[in-house]
């Protein structure tokens, strides 16, 4: 712990952008995207369970936060202050970016990872009887998921943008069927938690995703396919919930303000 604060004290030394010890982890990602990189690399959760301290979590996981702090170190060196400012974007454009990148993905991802994990655990299901559990709850992650996006693209995406046009324009006149948008982003957030939960419960039924002995080539590219569908649902669920949600709930409070 002392050499944790002693990395704190340096890198905090004549400047305020990095007060690891006092910001929770997810303000760490959302202004700087790239530091989601280094809690993935310690498996800290920065989106759902992200607002802790690095030592809270680490504690937690018992792992040395001042490994954690030093990355981050390392990793501002190198990026040098290029990293995209997901934040300064306008909500019409972030909405816009999430669902062709990060929806797009999943939309992707989803059928081969169905067929790959229902293959595995009826090939390997006798030796590795966790690969049955880890088929059943990527059914119901995929299922989430494809329900989740519906609503966000049909119901709250829309109203976002419409939002983030209207801030523009500087002019508000229609109102939503939902009432507030702390609403539906409330839903969205509870969903995101139960997607998050459920692939967290599939990363510790395979160990990290670690590749066992006598696994196929089947066996190898779906642990490689899940680990990196549960690295995009993390971007996904943090751009969302630490930057879109608040971000919109601030504009549509200043629009009712002024209409």
């Amino acid at each position: 712990m002392e050499e944790y604060k002693k990395i704190i004290a340096t890198i905090n030394k004549g400047t305020d952008m990095h007060t690891y010890d006092s910001q929770t982890i997810k303000e760490i990602v959302t202004q700087n995207f790239r530091a989601a990189s280094v809690f993935e690399k310690y498996s800290l959760d920065f989106c759902c369970k992200g607002g802790v301290t690095i030592a809270d979590a680490c504690k937690e996981k018992q792992i040395d936060p001042a490994k954690v702090v030093a990355d981050l170190h390392t990793l501002n060196d190198a990026t040098n202050g290029s990293h995209q400012r997901f934040n300064q974007w306008d909500v019409d454009f972030l909405t816009t970016y999430i669902i062709s990148n990060h929806h797009e993905y999943v939309r992707q991802a989803i059928p081969a990872l169905r067929a790959h994990t229902q293959k595995v655990a009826s090939v390997h299901g006798e030796r590795h009887p966790e690969m049955k559990k880890v088929a059943d709850l990527f059914g119901v992650v995929a299922n989430e998921m494809i329900s989740h996006m519906h609503k966000e693209e049909h119901i709250l995406f829309p109203y976002i943008i419409t939002l983030g046009l209207s801030s523009k324009e500087k002019k508000f006149s229609s109102g939503s069927p939902f009432g507030t948008v702390r609403n539906p982003i409330r839903m969205m957030e509870q969903e995101h938690e139960s997607a998050g939960s459920l692939m967290y419960e599939i990363r510790d039924l395979t160990g990290d995703y670690t590749i066992p002995g006598d696994a196929c080539t089947t066996y190898r590219v779906t642990l490689k396919e899940l680990q990196e569908f549960e690295h995009d649902l993390h971007q996904h669920v943090h751009l969302e919930n630490n930057i879109l949600f608040p971000k919109a709930v601030l504009l549509e409070e200043q629009l009712v303000r002024v209409r």
